[in-house]
Order: C-alpha cells, then sequence, then structure tokens
C-alpha cells in the first residue's frame, strides 16, 4: 500500500484529492481482506449435514489466518479424520466470543488462554477437555520476574542472604509487563506481590482498573503496561523492554530466555544469556486449554474429542497444524479442576478481578 502521508502546505483541492485517493485506497484493501477471509472461513452455518455428528471448533480469526499455513481449516480437517465427525470452524473475534458461543451451544469447543478459560470455568461452568504442551512437556509455566545480573535484585536472590529480597528491591523499578491483564505478565506477579504485603492495592479493591495504578505507585510511573502488538508486548517484548534498558524487571514465563535469545534464532537486542536472572517463580499459570460445554456434550463425545485431540500429536501432520495454529506440539487429556484449580488463588488478591471476571 502506498504512504498515507499529505504535506501540510497542501492546496485545500489537493488536500481534498489526496484524502479522496488514500479513502479509496484504503476501502479497496477492506474489501479485499473480507472477500479474503469470506473464501477463508466460508462455514456453513445452518450446521452440519448430520447435526448428531458434529463438531464445532470456536477459533479466533486473525490477520495471520490470511496466511494458507494459519488456516484454521487443516485443523478442522485433521480434526474429523481423527473423530469420524463433520467438523467446521466457528470464527470468533476474541476468547470472549469463544465462551460465549460454548456456553451458548453455538460451537461445541473453543481455544483460550489460560485466563480466559479460568473465567468460563469459574463463572460458566465450562469444562476443559486437554491442554497444550510446553517444550518440556508441562502444561503449565512459571510465571516469573527476569532482571539483569548487575542489578541489586540479582544480588539480593544470589548471595544467599535471608535478610536481602529481591521482590522488596523490585519497589519503584521500571517494570516491563506482556500487556494489560496477562497472566505470567501482570495477573499472577500482583496478586503474588500484593499478598505478600509488598505492594498495596491504590484505588477501589473492586475496581479493576486500580490495578494499573497499584502497579505504577508500587513500580515506577514509567514502567510499560503495552497496548497488544507493539514493540514491548507479548513475552518478547516484555524480555526487550529490559534487555535495551527501558525496563529493570521483565513479568513474563521461564523459558522466555530460551524462546528468545539463545540459538541462532537469537534477537539483535538480546543481552548474552549470563546477563539475565530469573527470580524465584511468582506462582504457576496454566497452559491453554481446549474448553467444552458439559452441558451440551455427552460423556462418549468428550472421551472421542479427547483422544483426538492428544492424537494431534502423534503424527507429523498433527504436530505441524498444532505448531502453526496453536504454537504447541502436543496436548494432553485433563480436566478444568486439574489445570485451573491452582490459577484462582495465585490472582485472587488482584483488585476487582472478581468483578471484572464476572
Amino acid at each position: 500500500m502506498r504512504e498515507m502521508f499529505f504535506d501540510i502546505d497542501m492546496e485545500p483541492k489537493e488536500l481534498t484529492n489526496w484524502a479522496l485517493a488514500n479513502k479509496a485506497i484504503v476501502m479497496a484493501s477492506l474489501i479485499l481482506s473480507a472477500t479474503v477471509l469470506y473464501i477463508v472461513f466460508s462455514v456453513d452455518y445452518e450446521g452440519c449435514e448430520e447435526e448428531d455428528n458434529c463438531l464445532i471448533v470456536a477459533f479466533e480469526v486473525k490477520d495471520t489466518y490470511l496466511i494458507w499455513d494459519k488456516n484454521p481449516q487443516h485443523l478442522a480437517d485433521k480434526l474429523s479424520v481423527l473423530t469420524g465427525m463433520d467438523v467446521e470452524i466457528y470464527p470468533v473475534t476474541n476468547s470472549g466470543a469463544a465462551i460465549e458461543a460454548v456456553d451458548k451451544g453455538n460451537a461445541d469447543i473453543a481455544f483460550m488462554d489460560g485466563a480466559a478459560a479460568w473465567l468460563a470455568w469459574e463463572v460458566y461452568d465450562l469444562g476443559v477437555l486437554a491442554a497444550e504442551q510446553k517444550a518440556d512437556g508441562r502444561v503449565y509455566y512459571n510465571a516469573t520476574a527476569w532482571v539483569k545480573a548487575d542489578s541489586d535484585m540479582a544480588a539480593a536472590y544470589l548471595d544467599d542472604d535471608d535478610s536481602t529480597d529481591p521482590f522488596a528491591l523490585m519497589e519503584g523499578k521500571r517494570s516491563c509487563h506482556t500487556g494489560w491483564l496477562k497472566s505470567a505478565g501482570m495477573l499472577i506477579p500482583m496478586g503474588y506481590l500484593i499478598g505478600n504485603g509488598y505492594a498495596e492495592v491504590v484505588g477501589d479493591p473492586n475496581e479493576i482498573e486500580s490495578l494499573r495504578d497499584t502497579v505504577t505507585s508500587f513500580f515506577s510511573e514509567a514502567s510499560s503496561i503495552p497496548e497488544e502488538g507493539t514493540p514491548y508486548s507479548s513475552y518478547k517484548g516484555s524480555l526487550r523492554c529490559l534487555s535495551d534498558g527501558t525496563g529493570d524487571v521483565a513479568l513474563a514465563k521461564d523459558s522466555v530466555v530460551d524462546s528468545y535469545c539463545t540459538g541462532s534464532d537469537s534477537y539483535d537486542w538480546c543481552l548474552e544469556v549470563d546477563e539475565y536472572v530469573m527470580l524465584p517463580a511468582f506462582g504457576q499459570a496454566p497452559s491453554h486449554p481446549a474448553l467444552y460445554n458439559p452441558d451440551n456434550m455427552d460423556e462418549a463425545t468428550v472421551v472421542i474429542v479427547q483422544n483426538a485431540l492428544a492424537a494431534l500429536g502423534e503424527d507429523s501432520e498433527g504436530k505441524e497444524i498444532l505448531n502453526d495454529l496453536l504454537n504447541t506440539n502436543g496436548m494432553v487429556v485433563t480436566n478444568a479442576e486439574d489445570h485451573l484449580g491452582t490459577y484462582g488463588a495465585a490472582i485472587s488478591n488482584v483488585p476487582g478481578i472478581q468483578a471484572y471476571f464476572e
């Protein structure tokens, strides 16, 4: 697309022509995107040909799904082979819409992150069929703080002196979060710091927006709470924020350095690995699960779908689909209590969290 900049010295007529031309370009792009999305997600919304042998998968629509490898239809086709059922994709715009689709019976299963899954279980009584595996086989990851090796926080952790507390030294530091209300990058660390008396809630304890003031009051007003898609968002962005000196402590998961700053794929902003120190974990965050509605799926179908999800990681085609669409090498059968039970305790001290989820 051509660059859409205008010269401040344009005459009114020239400015009008510029605006009309760029409006046409934008509209054409939107129409093209919508057309491609329609082709990619051509779903028979009237239902499967055999309603009793149908599985509808709610899947979040993203721009990357315009890329053929990222098209969830591959997942539907593979699950159809593994279950012997007609499998369709029900596109949704976010995890909230996915929860609603499963709750209302418009979809049978959905994939989402741990925080959204906990909400679905806690508030809507949805169940868990299976959960993604991390590279080391775990179905959880540790929410941790990463600091630079030459920091006072690293020294306090490594000095074998119980009187020096790395968490207390976080006060006033510039924190690098993965985003707003993210599990490892926000909710679990703040739940730990508040629950253990390091940070005090600032504002109404029943309002989720009080969390933002709590963060900047305990840490620094210069802390990074990035919008999604910006350079310092996500696990990678949080580590980048620490690495380039924008922040002093990265709140992320335990595998973040291995993921982005080791081997030939290491990013140019990475430090040497021994320049990072991981502090003790704040708590565990559940991996992304597959959810269903126990009121709408009988036990026999539950077992069929669970076996199919577990079998996805047993051949090269299934593994490729899992990697492309869910960023995992495999899924294991589990249930909501086992997978999500400890998460509520980890975030229970976050101001307004229960009211927000409800």
